[in-house]
Order: C-alpha cells, then structure tokens, then sequence
C-alpha cells in the first residue's frame, strides 16, 4: 500500500528533477547559441530566415503572446478567428523577432544572469554585442516539460509585445476583425513572401 501512496510522489519529483535539470538560462543560452551558428553560416537569406524560424518556433510561446497582444479584443474573436489569429501571429512574430538578429552582422550574445519570478517563471538577461554597440535583451519563460518557452521580450526595455498591441489595439479600432484577418492572411499567410509593416 504505501509503495502505491509513493508512486504520484516519485512522480513528481522526477517530473521536478527534469525541469531543474535545464535552467531557463541554460535553454536560452543553447537556443541563442545555435541561432548565432546560422547567423554567421554561408547561406542564404531566407535559408537562414527558414532556420531561425524553425529554431524560434521551439523556443517562443507565440500562443501566450498573441492572446496577450489581443487584450480585450480576445474575446471579441469567435473560437475560429482565435485559432486562425494564433497562427497568423506566430508567423508575424516569429519573422518580427527573427528579422532582429538579421539585422546584426555576426552577433555575439552575453548572458548576465537568471532571476526567479513568480508562478514558475523565469527572467533571463542577455545582451546582443556587435563591434559598435550592445543592445540589452530581457526574456521571460515559462518551463514546459524539460525545457521552456519564452513567453515575453523586451529589446532596451521595451516590449515586443506591448508594441504590437498598440498596433493591432489601432487596427482592430478602426477595422472589422474580419477585415484585420484578412490583412493577416495577405501578409503572413504561408504562401506568401516577407512581411510589409502593419
């Protein structure tokens, strides 16, 4: 009776050891490190975009931040603009984010430090150095699994999210929410090329 009683409890420790076992830093810094790697490599343009976008898509909680970017007009959504709007943004946010590290030529990335935050979460501080300047980059995760999924950037302290919500807070003010998807699907449909501005 008591080793049934210890099996929930065995559980969940090993489940505790296999989050612990990789720490958001470490996560982070693995994923960078390897976008980094594609960065600098000989191909291509868009191989490049490809590979960071497929590399990204492991690593960002687009779901969290798309539901975040929305705010009130989430709900204004009906279940299958919602799912529609979450792979719309993916692909909006992934090329949005993936387009920043493009722009510096052979980034080297520094890794200040991990903090604990509340619920679980993690705050990890990072810096982009190039050979003129360094950018600070802030990211907030949430473990999964064995690993995590960062569910908020800040680029010097400002928020990728919270510039998109302005956006779409304008758009969504003056268009049908119909109208707005639409626009996304133009744009960021697969299909389709490199996005224009929102």
């Amino acid at each position: 009776m008591r080793a049934l009683q210890l099996g929930p409890v065995l559980g969940l420790l090993f489940t505790a050891q296999s989050v612990a076992a990789v720490s958001a830093l470490d996560c982070t810094r693995a994923t960078l490190q390897e976008a980094s790697a594609i960065v600098s490599s000989d191909r291509t343009h868009n191989q490049k975009l490809a590979a960071l976008s497929a590399l990204f898509r492991k690593f960002l909680d687009t779901d969290t931040m798309g539901r975040a970017v929305l705010g009130r007009h989430w709900s204004n959504l009906t279940p299958s603009q919602q799912k529609e709007f979450l792979v719309l943004f993916r692909e909006l946010f992934e090329r949005t984010y993936v387009k920043k590290l493009l722009l510096f030529e052979n980034p080297r990335f520094a890794y200040v430090g991990e903090t604990a935050l509340e619920g679980g979460e993690s705050r990890v501080d990072t810096k982009i150095i190039t050979p003129r300047d360094e950018f600070a980059v802030v990211y907030v995760l949430r473990p999964e699994g064995q690993s995590w999924l960062a569910t908020a950037i800040m680029v010097e302290d400002v928020s990728l999210t919270a510039n998109l919500a302005a956006q779409f807070d304008r758009m969504l003010s003056r268009m049908s929410v119909e109208d707005t998807l639409d626009l996304l699907r133009r744009k960021y449909g697969r299909g389709t090329g490199e996005e224009k501005q929102l």
